[in-house]
């Protein structure tokens, strides 16, 4: 397979991840916004057919191999919400403070604060690839009231890990891409590819 991979996503923030993961493993990782591919629409309630129609769509216009990641928060208390819809928890358009916000309020009331990230990736060698590697992973902790530190996106400082005592927004980026879902998750297609 190429080292050359298109991956179908447009978040800053996923791809500043994907890069500092995949770079030192000599993959040349393009962003689809540069063959200006706009996102695809997500219309299931599945993390894995979400990717892969994401990882297909990419493939089909841009003829390169894609990976597609679809990722998100699952609060136990919410009986897995805002899940598929994580980025567009609080509507449209997307915003980080407006989901924060609201997963806070709808959380006030319930004791459980447990939640956990959930990351599948699916990489297709072609749009048509009858046999697409999927892998994923799992990232546990404990959504807070208040936010704590800077770095991360999205959830990142409301999102604290409890055997670091730490929010993911309070991580380094390097910790946070050897511990979050999506680490783990390449961790596993890698293991797949080999």
């Amino acid at each position: 397979m190429s080292r050359r991979i298109v991956l179908a996503s447009n978040n800053q923030g996923k791809l500043k991840e994907f890069y500092q993961i995949l770079s030192p493993l000599g993959i040349e990782l393009h962003a689809q916004s540069e063959f200006q591919v706009q996102e695809a629409e997500e219309p299931y309630g599945t993390f894995i057919e979400n990717a892969l129609t994401k990882a297909r769509h990419a493939a089909k216009l841009t003829g390169l191999p894609a990976l597609a990641d679809d990722s998100g928060i699952c609060v136990n208390a919410l009986r897995g919400a805002p899940g598929v819809l994580s980025a567009r928890f609080a509507g449209e358009p997307k915003s980080d403070e407006r989901n924060n916000q609201k997963l806070v309020a709808a959380l006030q009331s319930e004791a459980d604060k447990t939640a956990y990230y959930y990351c599948v990736l699916v990489l297709v060698r072609s749009e048509n690839d009858p046999q697409p590697v999927i892998a994923d992973g799992i990232w546990k902790g404990e959504i807070l009231d208040q936010p704590r530190g800077n770095g991360g996106f999205g959830y990142d400082p409301y999102f604290l890990i409890p055997e670091l005592g730490m929010t993911v927004a309070q991580l380094t980026a390097e910790q946070k891409n050897q511990k979050s879902h999506r680490g783990q998750a390449l961790k596993a297609l890698f293991e797949k590819l080999k």
